[in-house]
This record gives structure tokens, C-alpha cells and sequence, in this order.
């Protein structure tokens, strides 16, 4: 299964993915991980060793530049670049958990890079469309990436809403978009839910009840603070990250 996870800044997508990769890696399956949000920092969340120093793909501009075929002063690049040996060279791996940071290509005073986002996009979409592990994918907050369709190929779209008016709204628009674009299953999550009140307006505001709510933890709280990894955390989440996995994996 291939499971994207979107949702206004500040939501806690990050650490929601983290959370669901350590309990389908506790419950014995395969997890890859794709950061493709353009400020990554899931290798910190996942407790990778030195992850201050691993560089983004996005970031490596000679690299994309040469796969997209580019020349200085041509217009013109490679509609099909390989990336194929990519995939392996650039793959992260800790704990059984393997991981790749795509990032995203930045441009000055909303510039183009399209050759360089291109040959992104392919790596993104490879690894989408063959991988036999169970995908977990990180996007950008909003709906920007919706628009561009990069989320094709993910067979669910988690939707990560805090119970808030300006979270909720951002929440929807990702769903009608999603919807649009023909994701076969798009979910709703709740995050920082303090109780029963918190539950009844998310439901009450979006329209359906989330597949879960995640409390607000203390402990992801502390761990996140102190940079320290998220993903084996249990205290205070209520067993939430199984019942996740439970109703994500539930046609199984």
C-alpha cells in the first residue's frame, strides 16, 4: 500500500508518519519512507544517525541538472531521465526502516526549475508506482502538490487536521482536490485532540468522522524537543497508532 500524508503546516503530519512507520515495522511489514516536503526533517523524527548531514536531493542541483540533460542556454531537457540507480544510491536505511529525502527544489522569487523538479517527480513516481513495500509519503503542507499531481499513484490520502478553524479548512480543500484527482481512499486524522468536546468538532466541521484521533501527547511533546526519535513512542497515545494501521489495513 502506498499511503500519502498532507495537512496545513504545523498539523504534525511528520510525526503522525513516524509514528504509523514504527508500528508497521513493530507489526512485521516492510516500510519505505519518502520526505518530500520542501523543509525535511523526518530523518530527525526517525532518529537517524547524523541527520543534520544528509543533504536533500532536491539541494544536489548538479546532479539533477545532469540527469534532466540540461544544457546552459537551452530550453530544452529529458522528458524520461534515468533515475533508476538513484533510488538505491540515495536510500537511507535505520532500524528496518528505509528512507528517502526527495525534498523539494526551491526557487528564488517564484522562478522555474522544471527540468530539476522533473527528474524528481520521476524518482517520486517510480518508487510510487514499483515499490513492494508498504510507501509511506511526507508532502509538502497545503494543496500545492495536489495541483501538480504528484500524489498519483498513492492508494491513500491521510489528511492530518488539529481542531482548529484554519486547520479544518486547509483539510477540506486538500480533500475536494484529492477527490478531484481520483486518490481511491482519502482520510481524515485528527491530531493535539484533548478529549471528547475536541472529537465532536472535528466531526461536527468536516462532515465524517476522522479514521482516528491522535492525542496531545506529552511525551512526543519532550522526544520532539529534545530531538530524540518519535517512532516507538507509546506513552500516552492510547494505543492509536495500531488502530491506524487496523482500519488502513482492514481489506487485508
Amino acid at each position: 500500500m502506498k499511503i500519502a500524508i498532507s495537512g496545513k503546516g504545523g498539523v504534525g503530519k511528520t510525526t503522525i508518519m513516524a509514528l504509523l512507520a514504527g508500528e508497521l515495522k513493530r507489526q512485521g511489514r516492510r516500510v519505505l519512507v519518502i520526505d518530500a516536503d520542501p523543509s525535511p526533517h523526518m530523518a530527525e523524527t526517525l532518529g537517524v544517525k547524523n541527520a543534520q548531514e544528509v543533504k536533500p536531493i532536491a539541494e544536489m542541483n548538479t546532479l539533477l541538472t545532469e540527469r534532466a540533460g540540461k544544457t546552459q542556454g537551452s530550453p530544452f531537457y529529458n522528458l524520461n531521465p534515468e533515475v533508476n540507480d538513484l533510488l538505491q544510491d540515495f536510500m537511507l536505511e535505520q532500524d528496518g526502516i528505509r528512507l528517502m529525502i526527495l525534498g523539494a527544489v526551491q526557487t528564488a522569487e517564484g522562478g522555474c526549475a522544471c527540468p530539476e523538479n522533473h527528474v524528481l517527480r520521476k524518482m517520486l513516481k517510480k518508487m510510487l508506482l514499483s515499490a513492494d513495500e508498504t510507501v509511506l509519503l511526507d508532502m509538502e503542507a497545503g494543496v500545492e502538490h495536489l495541483g501538480r499531481g504528484t500524489v498519483a499513484g498513492a492508494d491513500c490520502l491521510l489528511i492530518v487536521t488539529i481542531p482548529s478553524r484554519s486547520g479544518i479548512r486547509t483539510a477540506l480543500k486538500i480533500k475536494k482536490m484529492a477527490d478531484d484527482v481520483g486518490i481511491p481512499r482519502v482520510c481524515f486524522v485528527g491530531n493535539l485532540v484533548q478529549g471528547q468536546e475536541d472529537e465532536k468538532f472535528l466531526e461536527q466541521e468536516l462532515g465524517e468522522q476522522p479514521l482516528v484521533c491522535f492525542p496531545d501527547s506529552q511525551a512526543v511533546r519532550r522526544a520532539e524537543r529534545a530531538e530524540q526519535a518519535i517512532l516507538t513512542i507509546k506513552e500516552g497515545l492510547q494505543e492509536v497508532p495500531g488502530q491506524l494501521v487496523e482500519k488502513l489495513f482492514v481489506t487485508e
